[in-house]
């Protein structure tokens, strides 16, 4: 080996050093990005793909869903089953049963996308662990359900409703001392 080449082998490695250096300064003034995982979450971005959920309409604070069946006839991996009745009083069907097997579910989005009311939408929940099994492969839709329901009837209490059991003009009938009518009599 001639003593060109050591220098420009010596040259080379010094300038290699200065490029590491450099780099490593550089990320090393950037400002941290790290999330204290059990403390602080991040935000998942709006099109990740978790378990499929039902919609709570924020009208009323029950399920969109009707137990039309679509979304278990559009899936390919079986992993759906439903069930609804038509309770009296009520125009559409509700949901009684809504059950995943998340096992088996591919996210595919072949049952959000076919439902016709908007009722399934895609968790942002990321991350859902248990020790047994059988924790997802019977994951209950409608029990979730109702717990986000619990929570929006403490946001949205019922509104009482007026319940005007005398006329209008019974403060001033009462100022005359007359007597007002009950419900069920005409007035004088």
């Amino acid at each position: 080996m001639s003593l060109s080449t050591a220098i420009r082998d010596v040259a080379g490695g010094f300038k290699s050093l200065l490029v590491g250096m450099r780099i490593t300064l550089g990320q090393a003034i950037k400002p941290s990005i790290t999330v204290q995982y059990p403390h602080q979450t991040l935000k998942m971005p709006a099109r990740f793909r978790g378990h499929v959920k039902l919609v709570l309409d924020p009208e009323t604070g029950k399920s969109r869903c009707t137990a039309c069946g679509l979304c278990v006839k559009a899936c390919p991996s079986d992993c759906i089953e439903l069930d609804g009745i038509k309770r009296e009083g009520e125009k559409k069907k509700s949901v009684t049963e809504y059950e995943l097997d998340f096992t088996k579910c591919s996210l595919c989005g072949s049952c959000v996308d076919v439902c016709p009311s908007d009722a399934i939408e895609y968790s942002k929940d990321y991350n859902v662990v248990s020790l047994n099994r059988e924790d997802f492969s019977h994951m209950d839709l409608v029990k979730r359900l109702e717990a986000e329901a619990e929570i929006w009837r403490k946001h949205h209490p019922p509104q009482a409703a007026a319940v005007a059991t005398t006329p209008v003009t019974a403060p001033a009938a009462l100022a005359t001392g007359a007597k007002t009518p009950s419900p069920g009599q005409k007035a004088p």
